[in-house]
């Protein structure tokens, strides 16, 4: 089979790994990928929102088999517009996609569906938005309703921080964002929850734990994350259930009553408070980086799991997993997520030791001349599976430490929930 991939990150670099060691695949091409792809698949650089530009090159090139990775030519209607066509993808349809496209789509699923989620507020401008904020008991949480990257979230713990969050997103910090959600600020631990759906049956993929802030100790500005552990610790049989049924059935009821059906993957961003769950948003793809957290340890070739979604016989398929725990941390540019240098190059990849259970995969990467540069703010993700997440920790430590890139830095705490200090 020929194979292409849609992105240019490290979710992207580690769907790019594991379709490479399926048996079922020939050819993969990355659009537009990173260096890291570039060894294992041949970049195209081709503007991914251009769907017409994209199409062209699958024709062309007899492409069997489309993965979508990041949210917004599928929150734009890629898939719709693919299958048109007659080309077969993996991801969810434009409506679908409305649950990571539209906070408010989702918060007024969850009101209707009787969803369990924070109480929240909807406004139209930023004079509404203050006049809220007056009144309102913080901490508070503030929404850009627009695709922010992952960045358009603040918790504002006084007044003055809403008022700055408001001004920030009606002046377009995140883009065009036409509302503004607030919502009660839940005092919980964050899990994030992972689904595979053909539109008739639903799979686990996966749990994992995103550290979101840039400072040690889950402190600073939002970024895009800074690293993960799969699986989470507050993962177990129980609470699963309680996901099952409160959040994730009811949400794909919602979708089904819309006419259409679910197909992808869909992830669960949740708040845990006091053994139960609350939906904090929706991702209608795998995270970055829960996905290059999760994807090593998947034990069934991917292109079988994908395939069996198309086809609507997911059923039929059984998802095996390596029984390890999975660390992430990513390496980003110093300065990141505010003003950061770009084109840097970056050397010693000979040195890392990589294997079955030690991975990097490229985010913010481009290869010239044989030589790697950053090109991004999140740079590069370290990746150990072990027995325990401190033995997975300090392998990623010996290989940051191997890779001595002066121009980045990382979070050292990634995980400290979960490994004894």
């Amino acid at each position: 089979m020929k194979i292409a991939i849609l992105g240019s990150g490290g979710r992207e670099h580690a769907l790019t790994f594991s379709i490479s060691k399926s048996n079922k695949v020939e050819k993969i091409y990355c659009i537009p990928g990173n260096a890291g792809t570039s060894e294992i698949a041949e970049n195209i650089s081709l503007d991914i929102n251009n769907f017409k530009q994209v199409h062209e090159f699958l024709k062309k090139n007899n492409i069997d088999f489309v993965v979508v990775g990041p949210e917004d030519p599928l929150v734009n209607g890629i898939v719709d517009y693919l299958e048109k066509l007659n080309i077969k993808v993996f991801g969810p349809n434009k409506i679908a996609s409305q649950l990571e496209g539209s906070k408010i789509f989702t918060k007024n699923l969850c009101k209707k569906y009787n969803i369990p989620t924070a109480e929240f507020g909807v406004f139209k401008n930023a004079e509404e938005s203050y006049n809220y904020i007056d009144n309102a008991k913080h901490p508070l949480v503030i929404k850009a309703d627009n695709l922010a990257a992952g960045k358009g979230v603040y918790i504002c713990r006084e007044k003055k921080e809403s008022y700055l969050a408001v001004k920030e997103i009606f002046d377009g910090k995140f883009g065009v964002a036409k509302n503004i959600l607030f919502e009660e600020f839940l005092e919980g631990e964050e899990m994030s929850y992972f689904i595979i759906s053909d539109g008739k049956t639903f799979k686990y993929f996966g749990s994992a734990q995103d550290h979101k802030r840039v400072g040690e100790g889950d402190k600073g500005k939002n970024t895009g994350g800074m690293g993960a552990y799969s699986p989470s610790r507050l993962f177990n049989e129980k609470l699963e259930q309680k996901i099952l049924e409160k959040i994730i059935k009811p949400t794909l009821k919602g979708i089904n009553d819309l006419g259409t059906k679910y197909r992808g993957f869909l992830y669960a961003g949740l708040m845990i408070v006091k053994d139960e769950p609350f939906l904090i948003e929706y991702n209608v793809r795998m995270g970055d980086p829960e996905c290059q957290t999760i994807l090593p340890t998947l034990d069934t070739d991917i292109i079988k799991i994908f395939q069996s979604c198309i086809n609507e016989k997911l059923d039929e398929i059984d998802i095996k997993w390596i029984n390890k725990k999975s660390l992430c941390v990513v390496l980003c540019s110093n300065g990141y997520p505010d003003k950061y240098d770009k084109n840097l190059i970056i050397n010693n990849f000979d040195k890392l030791n990589l294997n079955e259970n030690n991975y990097l995969f490229h985010a913010g990467t481009l290869k010239q001349d044989n030589k790697i540069y950053s090109v991004g703010g999140r740079v590069l993700n370290f990746i150990s599976l072990s027995n325990t997440y401190s033995e997975a920790k300090k392998n990623i430590h010996e290989n940051l430490e191997k890779l001595n890139w002066e121009k980045g830095f990382f979070r050292k705490d990634i995980g400290y929930k979960v490994i004894n200090k």
